[in-house]
């Protein structure tokens, strides 16, 4: 018995204007159909004018302060980053969505000027809580969100171990997250980890899931994990719509540019755990150094000066405005 969506179905989606025919590797049930009438937010304006959008992580305000400032067109809060800057703890299903949408919201106030999407993981829950989940990012201010098909409790898309629920499932979350969407300025990205549940059969199933889940009314496809360059290329010709590739220091795909990925047919280029990685590695130096030697003034330069640092935080603006208002107090005295 075939599935179908829910009535009425208000879901809208960008139409598959990079799709090739449909895919040998298509061959999940069709559960849902949406309209194709086209959605344009902030995320899908970068592509077109852009081709490829490099998107560094961020886990706080600060480190998407410095994304923006650094010049980069948009940003992406990563999960695992959270999870091990919020809690300490491995990216192991321990985030709740509140945790992520609260952070949503301090690092979207932090760097307004960019479009940023936040990891959803897996939802929450059913499709009811996906619901849930994107409406409190979008209230957070940010300008998309990452869903995928582990089964709970997740992991790390390059850790091992890991399960997926039922492709006709997910479909039906991605669904349900473009209903609660609506018309909001809000890019919806369905991730599948399928890939790492067999080494034969794991990539062609990843992509017959990337393709329904596009179907179900995703902006974009995100096949977690691949292997290597034939089977990056792979996903870039056989998938539909607007893709994105992550890339993570240390994990299983191999490292490429921005326009290498854009020639291989990839949009969105993801660096989650750069920030994390390099904050981690700075303190864990720093901090050895300071241990040792019971003084950092011999490595002042592997840190940003008092000036360095107030400069970025933007502290003179705040004496400025500090310095307006004493005087408007001053007015108001006078007066009385």
């Amino acid at each position: 018995m075939l599935l179908t969506s829910p009535s009425p179905s208000p879901s809208i989606r960008h139409p598959h204007r990079h799709c090739l025919q449909p895919s040998p590797h298509h061959r999940h049930r069709r559960v849902l159909t949406v309209s194709a009438a086209v959605r344009t937010t902030r995320i899908h304006r970068l592509i077109e004018e852009q081709g490829a959008v490099l998107m560094p992580g961020c886990y706080d305000a600060l480190t998407a302060s410095i994304v923006q400032r650094s010049g980069f067109p948009a940003a992406f809060i990563s999960g695992y980053a959270l999870s091990a800057s919020l809690l300490g703890k491995p990216d192991f299903g321990l985030l709740t969505p509140p945790e992520m949408a609260e952070t949503a919201r301090f690092v979207c106030a932090a760097a307004p000027l960019i479009p940023i999407i936040a990891d959803a993981d897996t939802g929450g829950g059913n499709a009811l809580n996906v619901q849930r989940t994107v409406q409190d990012l979008i209230a957070a201010g940010a300008a998309g969100c990452f869903l995928e098909d582990q089964a709970w409790p997740k992991k790390c898309g390059h850790m091992r171990g890991k399960q997926v629920i039922p492709a006709e499932e997910h479909a039906i979350k991605i669904a349900s997250a473009r209903d609660a969407i609506g018309n909001a300025d809000f890019f919806l990205v369905a991730r599948t980890d399928a890939r790492a549940t067999s080494s034969k059969t794991g990539l062609s199933d990843a992509i017959s899931r990337a393709n329904l889940y596009m179907e179900a009314g995703a902006d974009a496809c995100f096949v977690e994990a691949p292997r290597d360059d034939n089977e990056l290329k792979e996903i870039g010709t056989q998938t539909c719509g607007y893709r994105v590739c992550n890339m993570l220091e240390g994990g299983v795909t191999p490292l490429h540019t921005l326009e290498e990925l854009k020639a291989m047919g990839f949009h969105l280029i993801v660096h989650p755990l750069t920030t994390l990685y390099a904050s981690a590695h700075a303190t864990m130096d720093v901090l050895r150094e300071l241990k040792e030697k019971g003084t950092t003034r011999e490595c002042l330069h592997k840190l940003a000066t008092f000036e360095e640092f107030n400069q970025l935080i933007d502290l003179e603006s705040w004496f400025e405005r500090e310095a307006r208002y004493s005087k408007l107090k001053e007015k108001v005295e006078v007066r009385a």
